[in-house]
């Protein structure tokens, strides 16, 4: 004799399925992990009292580069002898300078091997490149 349907209309529910509720957390898990960076990346400038026990954090320069070779030190322009000094400055104040270089993408190549040159002459060795996501860039277009 076949089995028939044993799923019954009337019974109540005993149990829970919680594949549902499992995939909603893992989409609010993945939709925090794409917007933290963009959260964390801006910040509001906010003048911090002073503390005899606070820890201090590297410095971190933000080095731009444009497509017609104009060099930013924090969004501000600035001639590469400035650049150098502001660079020695830092270093001065805090050995472990950082570097973040962000460059168009027509900036010439020798104009960013400018940068890299500068930034290690005067004892910055850790940089890195700023780019952008390649599926961001994509969804743009």
């Amino acid at each position: 004799m076949a089995q028939g349907n044993t799923y019954d209309d009337e019974a109540p529910i005993t149990g829970i399925n919680i594949t549902p509720l499992v995939d909603v957390v893992l989409v609010l898990l993945i939709i925090l992990m794409v917007t933290a960076g963009y959260i964390v990346s801006r910040t509001i400038p906010v003048d911090l009292p002073k503390g005899a026990t606070g820890e201090s954090t590297t410095t971190t320069l933000a080095i731009s580069v444009t497509a017609d070779g104009h060099t930013y030190l924090d969004a501000e322009p600035i001639e590469r002898d400035a650049l150098r000094e502001r660079i020695r400055s830092a270093r001065a104040a805090d050995a472990g300078t950082r570097a973040v270089i962000a460059a168009d993408g027509a900036t010439p190549h020798r104009e960013v091997v400018a940068v890299i040159d500068l930034l290690r002459q005067e004892g910055v060795a850790r940089f890195a490149i700023n780019v952008a996501p390649e599926e961001l860039t994509t969804a743009r277009l």
